[in-house]
């Protein structure tokens, strides 16, 4: 884990607050962007999203939208546009 790029992340999602924080991953894409990130939300390990196919995508199934909410708070912290 490089704790030196941990990012808090915050928002709410169908009503619900989230509160975490995301670890980007060593391995990066072409453009330098990590290729995913490790998510721990209100004190449990999410899991890992990523960005494929034109959405955010969790390594494991999650409720509807919410590994999109997610990736909208990792755009805001590396400033991407990716849609």
């Amino acid at each position: 884990m490089n704790e030196d790029k941990i990012f808090d992340i915050e928002f709410e999602h169908d009503g619900k607050p989230y509160k975490g924080w995301a670890n980007p991953s060593e391995k990066l894409h072409d453009d330098g962007l990590p290729a995913s990130f490790h998510v721990v939300l209100n004190n449990v390990s999410f899991g890992h999203v990523s960005f494929a196919g034109n959405q955010w995508t969790a390594d494991e199934w999650r409720p509807e939208g919410l590994a999109e909410a997610i990736g909208k708070q990792i755009e805001k912290k590396y400033k991407m546009n990716l849609k």
